[in-house]
């Protein structure tokens, strides 16, 4: 998402704020409930170019949420808890919470643990099988960090040769969202291919890099100890899973499933969608993770949950903690519904040509990315 788009997101959410329309929609509210989505919980300084710094929030913003998420009035609960919840929600009056964490890292351990454990908040965290193996691609980590050692890079697309000059971090921030989403659009295989040829001119192991981030299985079992913590399955590869034939898609969703059962020796009861948009998860693979007995499926598609939820458990949306967003107020209105009710009031007003300009710039969303 642009700069630009950015600030007019953030204007627009303290508008809701301090015209109190978001207050009004919150005591008003039907919802059951929210699950919130977060990947870095960090204490460092932000650099000039770090373009997944959106995935990065610090570990005094999650400790504000969390008494934000209580101060509104909700009950933090764990994901065990959610599928009871929802259908139980329309007689509740006080609608719950949930914690997530996509990937495993290392820094969930080090800096989100230590908060939620002295809030005594349950949480979990969603694993991606290779990863914990050592042997897992971040490839958006893997290109951030080629760009960030490279003088100019040099990628054949559509039969020409584009190269891309990395004199400053502005140049680098530009080539990476021109080729993050170019590669996005393109066989998993094909992309990680370029991304591990990338690292290879810069002259780093990109496997080192998933080993220094992400906890390994002895790590993550330690961690499991803790009975406030779930540790749920994020495939195997950390493939898009709509872009994959229905028997791969399937084999990885249940091998990921079936692993971390038997690393935690006790069933795996939920999931998460890799990137987790519309064009990376959708019916078909709703469907599978239905027939493979999974109580609950997390997307990346942006809402709080109610009752029609019941019938779509392996579809839940999330709400991201945005890097980009790191303010309570934002994080006040949001937890109303009130943008999302206003969302879907414009799309259905939408023609079906605007529908599909509006569409672009949702796809490129953070909660889309990785």
């Amino acid at each position: 998402m642009g700069r630009q788009t950015t600030r007019l997101l953030k204007a627009a959410l303290a508008a809701l704020h301090y015209s109190g329309s978001a207050k009004f929609a919150a005591r008003n509210s039907r919802k059951c409930g929210v699950v919130l989505m977060l990947h870095h919980v960090t204490p460092e300084a932000p650099r000039g170019f770090e373009p997944n710094g959106i995935l990065k929030v610090t570990p005094d913003f999650l400790e504000a949420v969390i008494g934000t998420v209580r101060g509104e009035g909700f009950e933090i609960i764990g994901l065990d808890d959610v599928k009871a919840r929802i259908e139980n929600g329309a007689s509740r009056e006080r609608p719950f919470a949930v914690f997530t964490l996509d990937d495993g890292y290392k820094d969930n351990r080090d800096f989100a643990y230590p908060v939620f454990k002295r809030h005594n908040v349950p949480f979990t965290v969603f694993v991606p099988t290779a990863y914990a193996d050592g042997e897992g691609d971040l490839w958006w980590l893997v290109l951030e960090e080629a760009l960030r050692r490279l003088a100019d890079v040099k990628i054949e697309r559509d039969g020409a040769l584009k190269i891309y000059v990395l004199g400053n971090d502005a140049e680098k921030t530009k080539a990476f969202e021109e080729i993050y989403w170019w590669l996005r659009q393109m066989p998993e295989a094909r992309a990680r291919a370029i991304t591990r040829d990338l690292a290879s001119q810069a002259g780093f192991d990109p496997l080192a890099l998933c080993r220094k981030l992400v906890m390994n299985w002895d790590e993550i079992r330690a961690l499991a100890q803790d009975p406030l913590v779930t540790i749920a399955a994020h495939t195997c590869n950390h493939f898009a899973l709509a872009k994959l034939p229905s028997a791969e898609a399937t084999r990885e969703i249940a091998e990921s499933v079936k692993r971390v059962s038997e690393e935690l020796g006790k069933p795996c009861r939920h999931f998460s969608y890799p990137y987790g948009d519309e064009e990376s998860a959708g019916e078909r693979e709703f469907e599978i993770a239905r027939s493979l007995g999974i109580e609950t499926a997390v997307t990346t598609r942006k809402g709080l949950i109610d009752q029609s939820h019941a019938s779509a458990m392996t579809a839940l949306p999330r709400l991201s903690l945005n890097g980009d967003y790191q303010d309570q107020r934002f994080v006040s209105v949001l937890l109303s519904g009130l943008p999302f009710a206003l969302r879907d009031r414009a799309k259905s007003a939408l023609s079906p040509l605007r529908s599909r300009g509006a569409g672009e710039v949702m796809r490129q969303d953070v909660a889309s990315r990785r």
